[in-house]
């Protein structure tokens, strides 16, 4: 199963993780969950459908990243997947 991240642990950064998946299937962890849980999955959800992407696991491990950090984030994470040879 193929597999890839990008992102960090630092502040105002965050962590992606994405493999394949029969589904969209999104956990996040974040400092700020109370708080924006619903915005984050919002700018996941929102990336996945600009890519038509219907299959896909997101582990998204935030320490307080903007929108197009996220973003920048997962649209690394699922390039990197992409590029890889299976």
């Amino acid at each position: 199963m193929r597999f890839a991240s990008a992102g960090t642990f630092e502040s105002n950064d965050c962590l992606i993780t994405v493999q394949e998946d029969t589904q969209i299937t999104i956990e996040i962890q974040s400092i700020v969950y109370d708080q924006f849980k619903d915005q984050i999955e919002k700018v996941i959800r929102d990336a996945l459908s600009e890519l038509n992407i219907t299959n896909l696991y997101v582990d998204c491990n935030d320490k307080g990243a903007l929108d197009y950090a996220i973003k920048a984030r997962l649209l690394t994470a699922i390039k990197r997947m992409s590029d890889q040879h299976a």
